[in-house]
């Protein structure tokens, strides 16, 4: 069994996640305490809490779905499974992949939740509330959304966003352009064209002042090269170089996840399972619809954990 890690994105977060594993695992509580720490602020409380708009800001969200992740990773750890022993890769969805060179050494936990913190800030000021849009579309190929961007950017800046394989692409841009594309989109047949309740058009050109935010905040940090390689969503191929690999965390700020590309790289590697740890099971179900070969395993619970460390350590 050749296993990946991968790690979800935003949309993942929901109130009360994190909280099961902390009352059962010290490990998980430290790992909340010190994300805590680096931010200066009890957003475990947040999580476990809510209220709910509160979580889903895009500064909270982020270093929270982080810290759920790396608290699943610290246990199954604990429980004596060596990532660089028993995991050939890891991969993260969006900020994910934060989560993902975590995990695999690359950045500190203190580190990870302050760069999520300024990414979250930086995304969500890049652009006024309203200028910008994204859009689901349903049932087109991804030749198909890429001619309806060309054409809808006769309206503003349109573009692929995110290609999660499974018949669902999302597109992001201008507001007036982004609803010219799913309109189009439509008239080609898409099955749905739904415009989403998103507060900044993330992975687009207009994500630029906060991509040169994090080159700026990525330049001051110590990094170390990851112990797996990191599938990288931008290139959809393994990076080993810390350097490279910050490069393209810059470039990922405006560029295309390549989800779809990623577990068909799994796939065509002889990846058979792909672990997904944190919150909620949006990439296990995504791997499923991508290709039937790779099995998603969701690790989130107490009892999760047990059954990734039974099959792991045999």
């Amino acid at each position: 069994m050749t296993v990946a890690f991968t790690f979800p994105g935003q949309g993942s977060q929901a109130v009360g996640m994190g909280k099961e594993l902390a009352e059962n695992f010290s490990e998980a509580r430290s790992v909340f305490e010190e994300v805590d720490d680096a931010l200066g602020e009890k957003l475990s409380t947040i999580m476990f809490e809510g209220p709910e708009d509160t979580l889903t800001l895009t500064a909270n969200a982020q270093p929270a779905l982080m810290a759920v992740s790396l608290a699943v990773v610290r246990v199954l750890q604990a429980k004596g499974l060596d990532p660089k022993s028993k995991v050939s890769y890891v991969a993260g969805h969006s900020l994910g992949e934060y989560s993902a060179l975590c995990a695999a050494g690359t950045f500190s936990l203190a580190e990870t939740a302050r760069l999520l913190r300024i990414r979250g800030n930086a995304m969500q000021a890049a652009v006024p509330v309203g200028v910008g849009a994204m859009a689901a579309i349903i049932g087109l190929e991804h030749a198909d959304v890429v001619a309806v961007c060309e054409a809808a950017s006769a309206a503003g800046a349109c573009q692929i966003a995110n290609d999660n394989g499974g018949g669902q692409i999302v597109i992001s841009g201008e507001k007036s352009a982004v609803e010219k594309g799913a309109a189009l989109a439509t008239e080609k047949g898409a099955k749905r064209a739904i415009l989403l309740p998103v507060s900044a058009p993330f992975h687009s050109s207009l994500m630029a002042p906060a991509a040169e935010a994090m080159r700026e905040a990525l330049a001051g940090v110590s990094k170390s090269n990851p112990v797996v390689p990191l599938i990288a969503n931008v290139r959809a191929a393994p990076v080993t170089d810390a350097d490279e690999i910050a490069r393209l965390l810059v470039e990922q700020v405006t560029g295309q996840v390549r989800w779809r590309e990623t577990v068909e790289w799994f796939a065509a590697n002889n990846v058979t399972t792909l672990y997904e740890l944190g919150s909620g099971k949006v990439l296990t179900g995504l791997a499923r619809r991508i290709d039937k070969t790779v099995n998603g395993i969701a690790v989130n619970t107490p009892a999760d954990i047990d059954a990734a460390v039974a099959a792991l350590m045999a």
